[in-house]
């Protein structure tokens, strides 16, 4: 099978710095200094009376939770959002002390954790309201959260009329709801409405609220994307980006209007070369022989493979940096070992190739990870186990 040609940015003028080989079998390199650089190019993009709460669940897209919150914390984040309580306790053990928001846990066995670690709950149902203030009530607190409205996303989040809300959070005397969000669904999709039909929906909603003397101090609803775009109806007092801290924005569908927002990836990842070896034309390759050698093949033998978090499927489609080049990913990715076709080129075991980053002018980013594999970058990040190591760099 001959592997399809690459479309991954690659210009082989000078200079190329070849990657620091590690003492390990595959890790990754986070910039502190690119996170902070993302994270004021957001606050520069939406200005000065607009909050910005990064995201920072799923490991901070595996990133690395504690040390991204760290840095954002001492850039002057005063907002952090999770997904879980698990992962707020997390960034409190570590001495972070920004507000965190949960957004999606308020299970009954994670309450107590919740509200023990001073983390502010998303609330998504107008009986979860009431259990927090019985909760609130037997402890004589006032507890804050944020309510959830679902304006079309049709997953968490209130559908409740204004009248049924507004009297809740009059019953629920105890607690603050200090906030009102939403989520968009297809707020890259300018070739829908469905956006402005959520977003139409979500501001009726919180006027009704005000007319009845119930007023949020913090409406938001935008993620990157709306963010980035330049959607600034969205924005309202607080943003929530999470793919653009780490380096990243979406493709928009559509006539979308410019970008407003530049950002670059802050995560590079490489792996050793475990094994070289020369082979004759016609050796099949792998799992399955997906891969027959139309030549004299030299072959190298990556210690990473889909258990590291290599999608299986860039199989006979994706590509890796060796020596600021190109090299074909060959045969399937087994559990953990990928092979490439390195012909031509002077590699040697132990010596680091790059799996997602930069050599001198030659780049793979998780979007284009993303298109060969046939996946969402957003998959890319999150797929990178924990056994890969981190470097903060």
């Amino acid at each position: 099978m001959k592997h399809p040609a690459s479309t991954a940015v690659e210009d082989r003028s000078p200079p190329y710095s070849p990657p620091t080989a590690m003492p390990y079998r595959s890790w990754v390199e986070v910039s502190r200094a690119q996170i902070a650089a993302n994270f004021e190019a957001i606050r520069s993009a939406v200005g000065p009376s607009v909050e910005v709460m990064p995201v920072v669940k799923a490991d901070a897209y595996r990133h690395g939770a504690v040390e991204v919150s760290r840095v954002l914390e001492a850039k002057g984040a005063r907002w952090l959002a999770v997904s879980n309580t698990e992962e707020g306790i997390a960034l409190r053990d570590a001495g972070i002390q920004a507000r965190i928001l949960v957004m999606a846990d308020f299970l009954p066995f994670t309450r107590e954790a919740m509200l023990a670690y001073d983390l502010t709950p998303v609330i998504h149902s107008l009986a979860d309201l009431a259990e927090l203030n019985r909760l609130a009530v037997t402890r004589s607190v006032r507890y804050r959260c944020h309510l959830k409205i679902d304006s079309g996303m049709g997953r968490l989040g209130v559908r409740n009329n204004a009248s049924e809300i507004a009297a809740s959070i009059r019953e629920a005397s105890e607690v603050e709801v200090e906030g009102l969000m939403t989520h968009f669904a297809s707020s890259a999709n300018y070739t829908s409405e469905q956006t402005d039909e959520q977003l139409e929906y979500f501001e009726q909603l919180a006027a009704e609220l005000r007319s009845a003397n119930l007023c949020p101090s913090v409406l938001h609803a935008s993620s990157t994307i709306p963010i980035a775009y330049g959607r600034t109806p969205a924005w309202k007092q607080m943003v929530r980006p999470g793919h653009a801290i780490y380096g990243y924005i979406s493709p928009a569908r559509g006539h979308a209007p410019p970008k407003i927002l530049q950002v670059k990836p802050a995560l590079s990842w490489r792996a050793t070369v475990l094994s070289l070896k020369d082979v004759p034309a016609g050796v099949l390759v792998g799992y399955g022989g997906m891969f027959r050698t139309e030549r004299l093949t030299r072959l190298a033998v990556l210690a990473a493979g889909y258990a590291d978090g290599i999608p299986h499927r860039l199989g006979n489609r994706g590509s890796v940096i060796v020596r600021g080049k190109l090299a074909p990913i060959v045969g399937a990715v087994s559990m953990d070992l990928t092979t490439v076709d390195v012909t031509g080129s002077e590699i040697k075991v132990g010596e680091a190739v790059t799996l997602l980053g930069r050599e001198g002018n030659t780049s793979i980013d998780a979007q284009q990870i993303a298109r060969w594999a046939g996946t969402i970058s957003y998959s890319v990040l999150c797929g990178i186990h924990a056994r890969v190591k981190r470097i903060y760099i």
